[in-house]
């Protein structure tokens, strides 16, 4: 017969346990509700339906960019790349919940040189399928973006 202080204590360790658990689900959670709403304000998710990456990318890459979609900052998280065929951008895998990588055909971008923001001047990119999006980038990086060989 199980006596009534192996119960007490196993229950006392789930009660221990349970904080902690509903702790970590809240917090995964919440960081999807987060990813999800920052991808759909600043037009990341508007670019996925038509430029997802398909396949893996093959080209130069630079890392630990930033970056403006929208009102949407993205500070020294993204990964921008360039071949021949298009534009590749990409954050850090830690934050790629709703942000699938992407893959943007050349004849589909547009560049203009933006106002400046601050005191730093902008080059920015906007894309045929989804004209509403733009994609700033500081204009030195930018240039280096467009004319890498």
């Amino acid at each position: 017969m199980i006596e009534f202080e192996t119960i007490r204590s196993f229950f006392e360790g789930v009660f221990q346990i349970f904080p902690l658990c509903f702790s970590l689900s809240f917090f995964i959670l919440m960081y999807g509700v987060v990813s999800f709403l920052l991808a759909n304000t600043g037009g990341w998710a508007g670019l996925a339906e038509h430029y997802q990456l398909q396949d893996s990318f093959e080209g130069q890459k630079w890392h630990f960019r930033s970056g403006r979609m929208g009102l949407i900052n993205y500070k020294s998280c993204l990964i921008v790349g360039t071949n021949d065929e298009g534009l590749y951008l990409a954050v850090l895998p830690i934050f790629r919940i709703s942000h699938p990588p992407l893959f943007i055909p050349w004849e589909d971008i547009t560049t203009s040189e933006s106002k400046r923001l601050v005191i730093i001047p902008y080059l920015d990119f906007t894309f045929a399928c989804v004209p509403s999006v733009t994609l700033k980038l500081p204009a030195e990086f930018g240039n280096t973006v467009l004319y890498q060989d």
